[in-house]
C-alpha cells in the first residue's frame, strides 16, 4: 500500500499490462486524424451534391465543400507525423491514409471542380459551347482523379526516392534537388485539391459565369493532373522538426501563420496554394535552363567542329589518351626554352655556309 497514495502497489506484470494498453491506444492517435480527413471529404462530397438542388444557395455549399478540403490538408499532414514522433506507424495506417487521400483529396476535389467550373455554367450560353465544354470539363476531371490514385499509388510503393542520375549527352533528363534533402516526387495530391478548394473559396463558391474562365479552368485542373504524375520535385516540409526541445520560435511562427489563413483566408489560401505550384515548376524550369547552359557547345578551334557535336563517347576516348599532367608541363617547359633561346653568332653556322657555296657553284655552272 502506497502511504502517499493510497493505490496499491502493481506487480512489473500488470505494469507491462498497463503498458501495453497505452501502447495501443497510441496506434489510435493518428487513425482518428486520418478519420477525421475521411470525414471532412465525406461532408466535401455531401455539400457538392447540395449545391445541385439549392435554389440559389449553390455558392453557400460549394464554398463549405471548399472549406472542408482546405481544412482536410492539415488533418492529412498531421496523422503521419504524429505516427512518426510516438512511433507507432503500421501498414494499416499506411493503407488507410492512402484511401482516405483517395477520398478527401480525389474524389471530393474532381466533383468540386466539375460542379463549380462546368456543371453550372449558365444555360443562357450558347449550346454548341456549352456542350462541348461539359463533355471536356468532365473528362479533365476524371483525368485528374486518375492521376490523384496513380500518384498515390506510386506514392505507396516508393521510399524515399532520390533524383534521377542525369544520363551523359542526353538533355531533359534527371530531377532537380539534392539527395539530402526532403522532395516529393510529383505534386502531392493534397496541394493540388488544396489548389482546386483555395480558388472556390476565394471566389465566395459563385460558380463560373462565362466560357472563357472554364476554358482556364479546364487548363488548370489539367495541369494539376500533369503535375501530380511528373517527376518534378516539390517541397515536403519534412526538415521542420516539432519534436525540438525549444520550438517556441516555430511554434510562434505557425501561430501566426494560422492567424493569417483563418482572417484572411480566401486571399491567402489562393495565393500560397499558387506559391506551391509554381515553385515546382519553377524548379524544373530552373534545373533545365541551367543543364542546357552547362551542355551549350562551345567553338572549336578547327574550322569550327563542336565539342558536342563528336558525342559522348569519343569525347571520353579523346581525353582517354591525353598525356598525364606531368607530361604536359614538361613539354610546356621545353616550348618555353625554346622560345626564350636566341643564336650566339649573327652568321650561320659552317656547314650551312659550305651547303650555301655549292649551290652558288652549282648556279653558276648552269
Amino acid at each position: 500500500m502506497n502511504r502517499f497514495s493510497g493505490a496499491t502497489r502493481r506487480t512489473p506484470a500488470e505494469a507491462h499490462k498497463r503498458a501495453a494498453r497505452v501502447r495501443r491506444g497510441m496506434y489510435l492517435l493518428p487513425s482518428l486524424f486520418t478519420a477525421g480527413s475521411i470525414g471532412l471529404g465525406y461532408f466535401a462530397i455531401t455539400q457538392t451534391m447540395d449545391s445541385l438542388t439549392a435554389n440559389g444557395a449553390a455558392a453557400s455549399h460549394l464554398d463549405w465543400a471548399a472549406i472542408a478540403i482546405c481544412i482536410a490538408i492539415p488533418f492529412d499532414a498531421l496523422d503521419g507525423r504524429i505516427a512518426r514522433m510516438t512511433n507507432t506507424t503500421s501498414e494499416f495506417g499506411k493503407e488507410l491514409d492512402s484511401l482516405a487521400d483517395a477520398i478527401t483529396f480525389g474524389v471530393a476535389p474532381s466533383l468540386l471542380a466539375f460542379v463549380w467550373g462546368f456543371h453550372s455554367l449558365p444555360v443562357t450560353i450558347s449550346a454548341q459551347v456549352r456542350t462541348p465544354l461539359l463533355q471536356i470539363g468532365s473528362f479533365v476531371c476524371f483525368l485528374y482523379l486518375l492521376c490523384g490514385a496513380s500518384r498515390l499509388a506510386r506514392f505507396n510503393i516508393s521510399h524515399d526516392p532520390e533524383p534521377e542520375v542525369p544520363v551523359s549527352g542526353l538533355s531533359g533528363l534527371g530531377n532537380p534537388g539534392r539527395p539530402e534533402r526532403k522532395y516529393f516526387v510529383g505534386m502531392p495530391i493534397p496541394a493540388a485539391a488544396g489548389l482546386i478548394g483555395a480558388t472556390v473559396h476565394c471566389c465566395y463558391g459563385i460558380p463560373i459565369p462565362n466560357w472563357w474562365l472554364a476554358s482556364l479552368w479546364v487548363c488548370l485542373v489539367g495541369l494539376l493532373g500533369f503535375l501530380m504524375v511528373s517527376t518534378w520535385r516539390f517541397w515536403s516540409g519534412k526538415e521542420i522538426n516539432l519534436s525540438r526541445t525549444q520550438p517556441f520560435q516555430l511554434i510562434a511562427l505557425l501561430a501566426i501563420g494560422a492567424f493569417v489563413l483563418i482572417r484572411f483566408s480566401r486571399g491567402a489560401l489562393f495565393f500560397l496554394a499558387l506559391v506551391y505550384m509554381f515553385s515546382g515548376i519553377w524548379a524544373r524550369a530552373a534545373y533545365s535552363w541551367s543543364r542546357q547552359r552547362r551542355q551549350m557547345p562551345t567553338s572549336a578551334a578547327d574550322g569550327g567542329e563542336t565539342a558536342a557535336s563528336v558525342g559522348p563517347q569519343f569525347s571520353q576516348d579523346h581525353h582517354s589518351q591525353l598525356p598525364d599532367e606531368s607530361v604536359r608541363e614538361g613539354w610546356e617547359e621545353m616550348d618555353r626554352r625554346n622560345n626564350a633561346w636566341e643564336p650566339m653568332e649573327e652568321h650561320p653556322p659552317a656547314h650551312e655556309q659550305s651547303g650555301a657555296r655549292g649551290e652558288e657553284d652549282l648556279d653558276g655552272n648552269s
